[in-house]
């Protein structure tokens, strides 16, 4: 049987995700803005993955608000506008600065679970 309270947690967390990322945007515009919400995302995410047990607090969290607070495609539109340079430079930066705070997130989850 399907859990009928799933697409509205979900869709409550993409309603949260997405209100942060927005605020995220106000306090740190641009690239750098991005680059917060996706390795603070990463990390959050991480420490989901490794301790939260619930199937719903999993499709709130990952699936509803972390999806929606992390955005692959601004980055890509990001990254291309930058140029050749800074434009590998921020995709090493994100990509760099992601792992670390998923390797951190899992290491905290896993601590705490």
């Amino acid at each position: 049987m399907t859990d009928r309270l799933v697409p509205v947690l979900i869709a409550l967390g993409g309603f949260f995700g997405a209100t942060a990322r927005y605020l995220v945007g106000t306090v740190v515009a641009g690239p750098s803005g991005t680059l917060v919400a996706n390795v603070c995302g990463s990390f959050v995410l991480a420490v989901a993955a490794s301790a939260v047990r619930s199937s719903r607090a999993r499709f709130f969290l990952a699936t509803g608000l972390l999806s929606s607070f992390t955005t692959y495609s601004t980055f890509a539109v990001e990254t291309t506008s930058l140029g050749p340079t800074w434009g590998l430079a921020n995709v090493g930066a994100t990509y760099a600065f992601g792992f670390a705070a998923a390797f951190l997130g899992l290491a905290v989850g896993r601590r705490y679970s």
